[in-house]
């Protein structure tokens, strides 16, 4: 309603005026900074249409400026995007569950072949894929290509590609800035280089490369620096427990010893690290950047007794999506590391449609 109101109301520019001039008011007799605050009440599940209404409104929709607006008023939603398999498990999509466990839709299929060992990022608003390994023809190869995912206006588009192609690496953000390290590259050769990618330039930049080459390994931001863990090395036998630290300040890596190994899911929870490692499936391993330290918290025998989870963030509270089907489908479970003793764990209701394989949160 609000939405057609203000398009018949825009009688100094039709909106085929709008769409070929920028310089039309956002909505005729108001000022632009009140019109921008009224465009960013509008309920997240309107976002798609408002993006249609001109060129200006899809300009804003899908800028920063539109989400700092939303925040600043109090209005930003949580929403989950699940990377799930299809039941037949031939495939995979990825789906949108609200705060409250309700599934909104699918995405789009995202552009370019289907990939495995690709990175995962969200970045103002906005789902990046990058990089993979896709099989072609019966041919496998390392991909530099990037795609976005605009979660204002439910569209994927290709943004720069990445100077190396990779898969199996570590990628995070940190300050607005992507970051993708190590990994395997287009000969199966382990790789120490490092890039990072400014959403701003929409350009990728090599970095100072790490110490060795590492691969499998994964990372997070904390504090304004780049951590690195996980994974193997070609200085260490089997899985590594250093843990590199870059900081984009000085441009320079440091190494610490006491990270985590073979973690098969990781999510950052308030200013704390969440692990789970493949040997020790019941508890949690948590990360304290402050002062390095780790501490084990148990997983307890409540709603799934599955010894495999992927981790998913919902109000600053950890999900843990089973990877074992169990009856009444896959359970989750829910710790909230601000509770009180005791309290910590819960069951949730929300739940993928099938077998969660990525979990991220963009809120918008």
């Amino acid at each position: 309603m609000f939405i057609s109101k203000s398009v018949r109301k825009m009688s100094s520019c039709s909106l085929s005026q709008v769409d070929d001039d920028f310089d039309c008011p956002v909505l005729p007799g108001l000022p632009d900074d009140i019109a921008k605050y009224c465009l960013a009440l509008v309920p997240r599940s309107h976002f798609p249409t408002m993006g249609g209404v001109s060129r200006r409104w899809r300009s804003y929709v899908k800028s920063k400026e539109f989400i700092v607006v939303r925040k600043l008023a109090g209005l930003v939603e949580e929403w989950l995007y699940v990377l799930t398999m299809d039941a037949e498990g031939d495939g995979t999509h990825w789906e949108v569950l609200d705060c409250l466990g309700n599934k909104r839709s699918d995405l789009p299929p995202m552009p370019g072949p289907v990939k495995a060992g690709f990175g995962v990022v969200v970045l103002n608003g906005k789902l990046i894929v990058m990089a993979g390994y896709s099989m072609i023809d019966g041919v496998g190869s390392a991909s530099s290509d990037v795609y976005q995912y605009d979660s204002c206006l439910n569209s994927w588009s290709m943004i720069a590609n990445m100077n190396v192609a990779r898969y199996d690496f570590a990628c995070a953000e940190v300050n607005g800035v992507v970051y993708a390290v190590g990994g395997y590259g287009v000969n199966g050769e382990s790789l120490s280089c490092a890039e990072a990618y400014n959403p701003e330039t929409n350009e990728w930049t090599i970095i100072e490369s790490l110490r060795r080459p590492r691969w499998g390994c994964f990372a997070c931001g904390f504090e304004g620096k780049l951590y690195v863990m996980g994974g193997r090395s070609s200085f260490t036998i089997g899985n590594s427990r250093f843990v590199d630290v870059y900081n984009p300040e000085e441009h320079t890596w440091r190494e610490m010893k006491n990270g985590c190994v073979m973690v098969t899911a990781h999510a950052v929870v308030g200013k704390k690290l969440f692990c789970m490692e493949w040997k020790n499936q019941r508890k949690l391993a948590i990360f304290n950047p402050m002062d390095n330290s780790w501490k084990m918290v148990s997983v307890p025998v409540i709603g799934s007794s599955s010894v495999g989870f992927r981790f998913g963030i919902l109000e600053d509270k950890l999900l843990l999506f089973s990877l074992e089907e169990e009856q009444g489908g896959f359970n989750t479970l829910l710790y909230d590391p601000n509770a009180a003793p005791g309290s910590e764990w819960q069951t949730s209701n929300i739940k993928p449609s099938g077998l969660c394989l990525c979990c991220v949160t963009i809120k918008a």
